[in-house]
C-alpha cells in the first residue's frame, strides 16, 4: 500500500472517529446527513452537475468572437539555385543566398453573426441540461434517503427479532432444565427429553441466523454511508407505540398530487421534453443561411531583405475584413434526417414522462396498500399474540405439573414465537411504509 492510500484511509477513519465521538448513537437523521456528504455515487452525480455548469459557460462563450495569434518561421535552403526571388510584404527580394529565413505574424478574429438561432437554442438547452443534472442529484439523494430508511427500519426489526430469539432460547433452556428434573424422577421419557434438547439447538440456530441478518443489514448501511465495515455502529431505537404504528394514512391521490409537484424525477422528465423540443429547433437551423465575419492583421519578414526587421514589419503589414455567407442547397438529407430524429426523440420524451408519472402512482399506491395491510395485520397479530401468550403460559404450567405432553408444549411455544414475529414484522412494515408515504408527500423523513 502506497503512502497516499494509507494517508487517505487514515483521514477517512479519523473523520469517522470524530463523528462517532460526537454521535455515539446514530439516529436516522444522522445516517442520512452523513451519507449525503460522503456517499460516492452521490459525489459522482455532483461532479456531473459541475460538468453541466461548464457546458453552460461554453455555450454562452460561443456567442462572442474568437481571437487567435499565429506566427510561422521557416528556414529555406536552395543548394543548386544561383539566385532566387520572393515577395515579402510590399517588396520583391532577389538574393543569391542559398539559405534564407522568413517569418510571418498574424492576429485573426472570427465571429458567427447568425446561424439560424442555433447558438441561442444551444444556450437554452445547456441550461436545461444543467437543471436536469441538478434534479438528478436531488433524485439520487431521495433514493439514498429511502434506502437508508429501509435499512434502518430493517435493522430495528432485526434487533427486536434477535431479542425475541434470545428470550425464546432462554425459555427453551429453562424448559429443558425442568425436563431433566422430570426425567430424573421418571415423569418424562427419554424421547421427550431429547425433543426438548433438540428444541434448544433449533432455537440456538435461529438466534445465530437472526444475528447474522442483523450484521448484514448493518454492513449494508455502513456501505451506503461509506463507513469501514469493522467500525462499531450503534443505532438509536425509537420508542414506537400503537399510535405510531396505527396513525392515519394520507390519501393516495393527495400524496400523488403533491409528488407531481415536488418529486425531482417529474421535473426532470418535463425538462427533458423542453430539451428535446430545443433539439428540433437546433436541427432546423441547418435549413437557414449562416453569416460570419472574419478579420485579420498580419505581416512578414525575410532575412534577405535590405530593410531592418521593424521596417519589414511596417511595409508588410496588411489588414483584412470579410463577410461570409453560407447558403444550404443540398446536404445529402443530413438536416432533414436530424430534424426527423429530433422530432421522434421529442415524442419519446413525452412518453417517458407519462411512464414516470405512471410508475410514481404505482409506487405510491403499492406503498399505501402495504401500509394499510400492515396496520390491519398488526391489529390482528397483536390480538393473536395475547391469546398465544396466555395459551402458552397455561400449557407450560400444565406441562410442569405433568398434565400436558411435550408435543402440546412445543406446539404452543412455536405458535407464541410465530405470533411475536408477526407482530414486529407488521409493526415495522407499517412504520416504514407510512414514513415513505409522508416523504413522497413532501414531508421530512422521521420515524
Amino acid at each position: 500500500m502506497n503512502k497516499v492510500s494509507l494517508v487517505s484511509i487514515l483521514l477517512l477513519l479519523g473523520g469517522f472517529s470524530l463523528f462517532a465521538e460526537e454521535n455515539e448513537v446514530w439516529t436516522l437523521n444522522n445516517c442520512i446527513e452523513y451519507a449525503i456528504k460522503n456517499n460516492i455515487k452521490l459525489k459522482q452525480s455532483r461532479i456531473i452537475l459541475e460538468q453541466s455548469e461548464v457546458d453552460v459557460k461554453s455555450a454562452k462563450a460561443d456567442m462572442f468572437p474568437s481571437l487567435s495569434f499565429s506566427t510561422g518561421h521557416n528556414l529555406v535552403n536552395r543548394p543548386f539555385s544561383a539566385n532566387s526571388s520572393t515577395v515579402s510584404g510590399s517588396e520583391v527580394i532577389s538574393t543569391n543566398q542559398k539559405t534564407t529565413y522568413n517569418g510571418s505574424y498574424g492576429i485573426n478574429a472570427n465571429w458567427t453573426v447568425w446561424n439560424g438561432n442555433k447558438r441561442r437554442n444551444l444556450i437554452k438547452q445547456s441550461k436545461s441540461e444543467n437543471e436536469i443534472a441538478g434534479l438528478n442529484v436531488a433524485e439520487a439523494e431521495n433514493a439514498l434517503k429511502e434506502q437508508i430508511t429501509q435499512l434502518y427500519v430493517q435493522i430495528l426489526y432485526a434487533k427486536e427479532s434477535v431479542k425475541i430469539n434470545e428470550n425464546t432460547l432462554e425459555v427453551s433452556k429453562a424448559t429443558f432444565a425442568r425436563g431433566q428434573e422430570l426425567y430424573k424422577v421418571g415423569s418424562l421419557s427419554k424421547v421427550d427429553l431429547a425433543q426438548l434438547e433438540t428444541e434448544v439447538a433449533n432455537d440456538e440456530y435461529q438466534l445465530v441466523m437472526s444475528r447474522n441478518s442483523l450484521r448484514n443489514y448493518v454492513l449494508d448501511l455502513k456501505q451506503l454511508l461509506e463507513i469501514p465495515g469493522l467500525t462499531p455502529m450503534e443505532l438509536q431505537v425509537p420508542e414506537l407505540d400503537d399510535s405510531d404504528v396505527l396513525s392515519p394514512l394520507p390519501k393516495p391521490n393527495d400524496i400523488y398530487a403533491a409528488a407531481l409537484q415536488l418529486r425531482p424525477e417529474i421535473k426532470s422528465g418535463q425538462l427533458n421534453i423542453e430539451s428535446s423540443k430545443l433539439d428540433v429547433a437546433i436541427a432546423k437551423s441547418g435549413y437557414y443561411p449562416q453569416i460570419s465575419i472574419s478579420a485579420s492583421t498580419a505581416s512578414n519578414t525575410n532575412s534577405s531583405s535590405a530593410e531592418c526587421w521593424g521596417e519589414q514589419m511596417k511595409l508588410g503589414w496588411n489588414n483584412m475584413i470579410g463577410v461570409n455567407l453560407s447558403l444550404p442547397i443540398y446536404d445529402n438529407r443530413q438536416t432533414k434526417s436530424a430534424k426527423q430524429k429530433a422530432e421522434l426523440q421529442y415524442t419519446s420524451t413525452q412518453m417517458e414522462l407519462a411512464n414516470i408519472q405512471k410508475d410514481l402512482y404505482q409506487t405510491i399506491e403499492t406503498m399505501w396498500l402495504e401500509a394499510d395491510n400492515a396496520q390491519q395485520q398488526y391489529v390482528v397479530a397483536s390480538s393473536k399474540l395475547k391469546s398465544s401468550k396466555t395459551s402458552y403460559d397455561m400449557i407450560n404450567e400444565q406441562f410442569t405439573l405433568g398434565m400436558k405432553n411435550i408435543l402440546e408444549l412445543l406446539t404452543e411455544k412455536n405458535n407464541y414465537l410465530s405470533a411475536q414475529q408477526e407482530v414486529i414484522q407488521a409493526k415495522y412494515m407499517a412504520v416504514l411504509e407510512r414514513t415513505l408515504l409522508n416523504f413522497y408527500a413532501g414531508n421530512p423523513i422521521e420515524l
